[in-house]
């Protein structure tokens, strides 16, 4: 219950920290053009809000807004002087599936008919020039898309890059069931995807799933080429989902050594210490961790002999141990190959981290929008996740560095999926306004009202079916 938590609390808080900047970049520009934004709210609030609040003063830039003298609020004095954050209600609805921006005079998902019914008003929406109505709708995708470079530069800058290239990795690496049944082996370092070098493991994987023919080097001396079926992702995503893969996809192969012992277990009782390699047990050879688990298997409550490198002194020895009644033997293990394999590490200034922050963000734009293909497929759509997918892919333990490259992921991965051109999404309206400016003639505001019902229509549907197949999968 706990993960579950944590996990929730890590989704929501990106989830608000995204719906936040995007809905600041349509409310930054309308506010820019003159534009009365009235409602600016986190999270949706249908029939009642928790939280709502409108300042009672106008707040900075250019100083207290006045009224005409007879107006009996805001709306009715066209002469007033626009307030930059006082003519918006601010709140937090109670509904966690995005947020909003009223803007005035635009048909929205408000459907504020009404409105729109009235004669247009200089501050409205609909009366700015196309240019102007165009720029307040891709701000939204533009700010998240911005965010994510800003939290790209802000990781590199305060951790660096650091990784193992595939050419050092001496153990090469251990692969998921399903890629050993294409023919890929435990030990296989890659070489290339479709021709194109491998050499990052960040990311290779996606590469690889997507290519046609991979190369590997088996045994240290032969090159093989492994063809990798079409689809082949969603094989290994199904088996991930299963629970049963012990990897997903690859991961390196190190050695088992030891980085912590636990008091009173069944290693602390036999005298092993931390820095500890298993090179044995029952003169078995270990060389790598997945083979330790292995190894370890079907020994509850049993005396094991394990030949051990002692890598302090580097002394070879023989220890005995009993393992418990779920053959554990009390210890953590060390994951980081930095720690076994020569590596590359790269430190960023404030100066070189905002370009390497724009590299990392248009690479991952990229890889995402080539993923969305697989989507129009039968399995593609059987793949699709809502909340709880999303939620799933959180770590377990709170750590501020993971949050942050996946918000930076969800950041672009929205900035994407808003821009698409489907009525009710920010790409929708785009495509209409690119129409006008194109024909130099507006949609009628009933095409308009149409179209947004229809778009709000398929979002809701597609919310529905994608947070039904988490629920499907949880019963299968």
């Amino acid at each position: 219950m706990e993960t579950i938590l944590i996990k929730a609390a890590q989704l929501i808080l990106a989830f608000a920290i995204l719906v936040i900047i995007h809905e600041f970049g349509h409310f930054f520009f309308a506010r820019l053009f003159g534009i009365r934004v009235e409602k600016f709210y986190i999270f949706f609030d249908p029939w009642f809000e928790i939280f709502k609040w409108k300042p009672k003063k106008y707040m900075g830039f250019f100083g207290k807004s006045k009224r005409r003298p007879g107006a009996e609020d805001d709306s009715q004095d066209e002469t007033k002087k626009s307030s930059f954050w006082g003519d918006t209600e601010y709140g937090i609805g109670w509904l966690p599936l995005g947020g909003y921006c009223k803007i005035s005079g635009m048909i929205d998902e408000s459907m504020d008919k009404e409105q729109m019914a009235q004669p247009a008003k200089p501050w409205e929406f609909r009366t700015k020039p196309a240019w102007q109505r165009l720029l307040v709708m891709i701000a939204g995708v533009l700010f998240n898309f911005l965010l994510a470079i800003v939290i790209y530069a802000g990781i590199v800058f305060a951790t660096g890059e650091k990784y193992v290239p595939f050419r050092n990795a001496e153990l090469g690496m251990m692969y998921c069931e399903s890629a050993k049944e294409i023919g890929f082996q435990d030990g296989d370092i890659p070489l290339t995807a479709d021709g194109k070098a491998l050499d990052k493991p960040m990311d290779a994987r996606l590469q690889m799933l997507e290519a046609d023919k991979v190369e590997v080097l088996r045994n240290g001396t032969q090159t093989v080429t492994i063809d990798i079926p079409e689809k082949f992702i969603f094989t290994v995503e199904e088996e991930m989902k299963s629970g049963n893969a012990t990897v997903d996809f690859m991961a390196y192969r190190i050695p088992a050594q030891f980085n912590q012992i636990v008091t009173g277990g069944a290693a602390d009782k036999a005298g092993m210490k931390v820095g500890d390699r298993v090179l044995a047990i029952n003169g078995d050879a270990t060389p790598s961790l997945d083979i330790f688990y292995d190894r370890l298997k079907g020994h509850g409550n049993e005396a094991v002999d394990f030949t051990i490198l002692r890598t302090a002194q580097n002394d070879t020895l023989h220890i005995t141990a009993t393992l418990s009644e779920h053959s554990k033997l009390g210890v953590g293990l060390e994951v980081d190959p930095s720690n076994f394999y020569a590596y590359e590490e790269k430190t960023y200034n404030i100066f070189q981290s905002i370009p390497r922050g724009c590299e990392m963000g248009v690479e991952r734009l990229s890889s995402y929008a080539s993923s969305m293909k697989h989507v129009f497929s039968k399995e593609g759509a059987e793949s699709i996740g809502g909340f709880g997918s999303i939620g799933s892919i959180f770590p377990e333990k709170w750590n501020w560095l993971a949050f942050w490259n996946i918000a930076a992921f969800l950041s672009v991965a929205l900035a994407f999926m808003n821009i698409l051109p489907i009525p009710a999404l920010d790409g929708g309206h785009v495509l209409f306004l690119l129409y006008e400016v194109i024909t130099r003639r507006k949609p009628s505001e009933k095409f308009m009202e149409w179209a947004q019902m229809i778009g709000m229509g398929l979002i809701f549907l597609l919310l529905i079916y994608a947070n039904g197949m988490d629920i499907i999968r949880l019963f299968k």
